[in-house]
């Protein structure tokens, strides 16, 4: 931007004319690059500088550009203020802290496999047994999980909902149709068949890749359950993640097996 303006003020300065005309274009012109050098070009810095001081976190704190803002659950007014803080998850067994961890993020989602990591090349060494809450949850854990060999016990942020009656009886749901597996299809209350369509990616803003299957049902036209079953204003189309939804039936056969884990 800054080489911009010296050139289009080379150019003007090339062009300079006695015309009233032309000194008014030129005037303006003058205004424009002076409220680009001024102002737009270092707000434009300004803004690249912390762009790059907050990296993948969305905030930094101007007195401690290492802490992330995060509601805090413990605030003087009990209304979950945002504060700038750090994430410390722990690792314990028998009541005893093992080991620690200090993470930027505030969810805790992502800082599961970060804290086992570090906690593998500790001196405790590698962990058999993982238990966790279910905000620690998330497709990206229960994978890699399998993938390092740990037996876990986390529940999925749905499963108390999924036990409720209300959840049973809603027709949104995909957890509520019937599947066919030998046609890879569902079927919805009106008993008409939900098929596979394509195959789709979404990355999010971490870099992590989920595998979608669409379904979309083949006519909704005058069905009586539409407006129980869905908003959208065609067919309905399922969004299908097949990792995520076998990872979430086996935390669940983890998490009422007998023994405790699968």
């Amino acid at each position: 931007m800054e080489q911009w303006t010296e050139r289009v003020e080379e150019k003007t300065k090339e062009q300079a004319q006695s015309k009233t005309v032309q000194r008014s274009t030129n005037h303006i012109l003058k205004k424009q690059m002076k409220a680009l050098k001024s102002d737009f070009i270092p707000r434009a810095q300004k803004y690249e500088e912390q762009l790059s001081t907050c990296g993948e976190l969305n905030s930094y704190s101007k007195t401690d550009p290492d802490a992330t803002f995060m509601r805090m659950k413990e605030a003087p007014m009990k209304n979950g203020q945002l504060k700038p803080g750090y994430n410390v998850q722990m690792g314990t067994e028998n009541q005893m802290i093992l080991f620690y961890s200090l993470h930027q993020n505030p969810t805790d989602a992502r800082t599961l496999i970060p804290h086992l990591k570090r906690l593998v090349q500790s001196p405790v060494g590698h962990p058999t047994h993982v238990i966790a809450d279910g905000g620690y949850g998330s497709e990206a854990n229960y994978v890699y999980l399998l993938e390092e060999k740990y037996q876990a016990l986390i529940p999925y942020n749905q499963l108390r909902q999924e036990e409720k009656r209300a959840f049973k009886k809603d027709m949104s749901h995909i957890q509520n149709l019937t599947y066919n597996e030998k046609d890879d299809l569902f079927i919805c209350p009106n008993q008409r068949h939900v098929r596979f369509k394509k195959y789709t990616t979404r990355t999010d803003r971490y870099g992590y890749k989920r595998d979608f299957k669409i379904y979309e049902c083949e006519d909704c036209t005058e069905c009586p359950f539409k407006k129980q079953c869905t908003k959208a204003k065609g067919n309905r189309q399922i969004h299908y993640n097949p990792i995520y939804e076998e990872t979430k039936a086996k935390a669940q056969q983890a998490l009422y097996s007998e023994g405790g884990f699968a």
